[in-house]
């Protein structure tokens, strides 16, 4: 009896961390994968459905608020939703303000989208973790993980974005000369260790949006394994220790966009310092 109950828990946890995985198998051809193992086969090209669809929504459900907000915006008494969607703003303007020291007007809102995108996509961990796995088992989908940042591949996918505008950011402002000065000749201004320069400015490059995307989808990833533990204990434990990790985690879920925001925005600004 031990033995299966220490199968039906690990059955649980594998079960709860499997993403909804569509993909060419090659033996069931385009497929959903339904073990584990089958979208470990599928390959590099498999699509986390689950990922895909709840990341979409919460970018979605960004721009419905933030659209709606701004078109019933008044000089008058303003509603709760304005109030929120103004503390927001504000907040995200002096983060950039205090944080970002060149001349950009795209900055403020590519922070604003970070920071709001991925709160929204966190804040989905506050839901019982078993409250949609078996609502869509009801409707014939054997695995659905809807939080995005527990996703390894969303995580550095974001980070990668970001990767993409330090480059762009850093050609346009210093050159395309100017920038492959400054991996050559920093930190040590001189010819004879250039090739020194380079390894140590590239590795430092591209570890930023490695260590960028990992943070968030370490810390959100552990909360998740932890919420799927506490779910395994008796009915009295779950309330006594569920509810205090939840109301913790609320300040994980904004701690961790604000982290992110904030870094992204601290290596925007030094894409575009010219020295």
């Amino acid at each position: 009896m031990a033995a299966d109950n220490e199968v039906s828990a690990i059955y649980y946890i594998q079960h709860h961390l499997q993403n909804l995985t569509f993909g060419k198998h090659p033996e069931n051809g385009w497929s959903l994968a339904s073990t584990s193992t089958e979208a470990t086969e599928m390959g590099f090209w498999a699509i986390h459905l689950d990922t895909m669809g709840w990341s979409i929504g919460m970018g979605a459900l960004f721009l419905w608020l933030f659209h709606k907000a701004g078109k019933a915006a008044t000089t008058g008494v303003p509603s709760g939703l304005q109030n929120a969607v103004e503390m927001v703003i504000e907040f995200v303007e002096n983060l950039t303000r205090s944080t970002f020291h060149g001349h950009n007007k795209h900055i403020g809102p590519i922070a604003l989208t970070l920071f709001m995108w991925i709160l929204l996509m966190n804040s989905l961990k506050i839901i019982p973790v078993d409250y949609f796995p078996v609502l869509f088992n009801k409707l014939g989908l054997e695995y659905m993980k809807i939080v995005p940042t527990t996703d390894v591949n969303a995580t550095l996918g974001m980070a990668f974005g970001v990767f993409l505008m330090i480059l762009y950011y850093s050609i346009k402002v210093k050159g395309a000369g100017g920038f492959a000065k400054e991996l050559s000749l920093t930190p040590f201004n001189h010819w004879s260790l250039i090739p020194f320069n380079l390894v140590l400015e590239t590795v430092g490059l591209i570890v930023k949006p490695i260590s960028l995307g990992l943070r968030l989808f370490g810390n959100m990833f552990a909360g998740e394994v932890i919420f799927i533990l506490i779910a395994l204990l008796p009915f009295w434990a779950i309330w006594l220790l569920d509810v205090p990790w939840a109301i913790f985690h609320i300040l994980v879920v904004s701690l961790q966009a604000f982290i992110f925001t904030t870094l992204s925005v601290v290596y925007l600004s030094a894409a575009h310092e010219h020295h």
